[in-house]
């Protein structure tokens, strides 16, 4: 790989943990591992209060992290790749330890979306 591609790469990398590094935004994403929520499933599942959660999902909008569908006024979140998905993994591995027998008969992250 040239260091131009390295580069791009890196800096792509980069931006991508600089969002998952806030607490609530790492959060939210980890809860749309298992497949689209809407905003008010979100906020009781985490008890992060409505202002915090609006501001929190719009920067995961923006930064592409996420994808959003609208079902009459309510809107739900995906995660937007599977790069992103790939990335809560390794981290769940890392900082979520499980059982070891349990870990070994089921996936750590459930990857449906």
């Amino acid at each position: 790989m040239d260091i131009v591609r390295m580069r791009q790469a890196a800096g792509n990398a980069s931006g991508l943990l600089k969002v998952l590094a806030n607490e609530d935004r790492l959060l939210l994403l980890c809860q749309m591992v298992d497949g689209e929520k809407c905003v008010s499933d979100l906020e009781a599942m985490l008890d992060i209060r409505q202002p915090t959660l609006s501001q929190q999902l719009g920067v995961l909008r923006t930064e592409g992290v996420v994808e959003t569908r609208r079902d009459g006024k309510r809107i739900y979140y995906r995660l937007a790749s599977d790069e992103v998905l790939h990335l809560l993994n390794v981290l769940y591995g890392m900082f979520c330890p499980v059982d070891l027998q349990q870990a070994a008969a089921e996936p750590v992250l459930n990857g449906a979306q």
